[in-house]
């Protein structure tokens, strides 16, 4: 029986047939008889890949909302740039399922923006197949020293670095535009390094027995190593992990040591984990608060205040940080 991703997989060379070109052509170069390259090239071609200055829009395709919102950040200033994501707000991308559609929306992309690590699971199967064809795509979590943890988000200057490296390789596909892309990507790393400095002073306030976060799955594994949290996942870096009892009694057991008040739930993956968590503190004699859901593996919906990855972290952090005791005015709304 064929399953979503084999129709995916399979979909893929007729998708890259109807919508790149065919190799070493360049994405912006003119097209001869029977789709060959122009019999003469430009006096000035650019690099093999990139997009030639008279070319349409250049598509980004991000696998995520926040990918897509890295991108759109990057891009801001730049005209020519479409961005769009496949995951919408909300989704867990550890257990998305792509479509054939998705394959074609990446297959038509000038540049695609990946997480890697086996954040979008098999879907990372198509990314040598989009490259043979000079598609550029970017693996994000390649931008920092990231183990296997895919969240590099969770670190706001690991996601300085990621701006960076997004604008580099969209610098090398749009040379006409490399300077603005350049500039535009170095005040997106800036704003970021800043509100890194903010977070910091806001965890720093948790009275330190407190310092331990108690979330969903381990998303945050970079969060606690970057701003001094002790990180405990009830599930595994994918949220596919199962939590055995001998683990939940450890932990409960922690809980209720260090006195933590708050665990949290996580907008894009179900809270039974969580919810049993506070039950055996329960038990125990130790009230333990299931706090504000936090913001994961993806952007919350338009209007929420979580709907931008700046808005995501100050959203995160005051929750985290409140309930834990500590004070959250360092997270003010940024006035840029």
């Amino acid at each position: 029986m064929a399953t979503p991703w084999m129709a995916c997989a399979a979909a893929l060379p007729a998708a890259l047939a109807l919508a790149v070109m065919p190799a070493g052509q360049g994405r912006g170069a003119p097209a001869g008889p029977a789709g060959t390259a122009g019999a003469a090239a430009p006096a000035h071609t650019p690099p093999h890949g990139a997009l030639a200055p008279s070319a349409g829009p250049v598509r980004v395709v991000a696998t995520t909302s926040i990918g897509a919102d890295l991108a759109r950040h990057v891009c801001a200033d730049v005209p020519g740039i479409t961005v769009m994501a496949l995951m919408g707000p909300g989704v867990d991308p550890h257990i998305y399922r792509p479509t054939v559609r998705d394959v074609r929306a990446l297959a038509d992309a000038d540049v695609v923006v990946a997480h890697g690590l086996l954040l979008e699971g098999r879907m990372e199967d198509l990314w040598p197949k989009l490259q043979r064809r000079g598609i550029s795509v970017v693996v994000l979590s390649d931008a920092a020293t990231a183990g296997d943890d895919p969240h590099i988000w969770m670190d706001a200057s690991m996601w300085a670095a990621a701006a960076r490296r997004t604008g580099e390789a969209l610098a090398a596909q749009i040379p006409d535009r490399a300077d603005a892309i350049r500039a535009s990507a170095a005040q997106v790393a800036t704003r970021w390094m800043e509100l890194d400095a903010q977070v910091r002073k806001a965890v720093a306030t948790i009275p330190p027995k407190r310092r331990m976060l108690v979330t969903a799955h381990d998303a945050f594994g970079h969060f606690g190593a970057a701003y001094g949290l002790d990180v405990r996942g009830v599930q595994g870096l994918s949220t596919e992990a199962e939590t055995g009892l001998a683990d939940l009694r450890a932990l409960v057991d922690e809980i209720v040591e260090r006195q933590v008040p708050a665990v949290f739930h996580e907008t894009s993956v179900p809270d039974r984990a969580i919810d049993a968590l506070v039950e055996s503190a329960a038990s125990r004699g130790h009230a333990l608060r299931n706090a504000a859901a936090l913001h994961s593996d993806a952007l919350g919906p338009p209007g929420s205040g979580a709907d931008t990855y700046e808005g995501m972290m100050r959203s995160n952090v005051r929750a985290i940080v409140e309930a834990l005791g500590g004070d959250a005015s360092a997270m003010a709304e940024s006035t840029r």
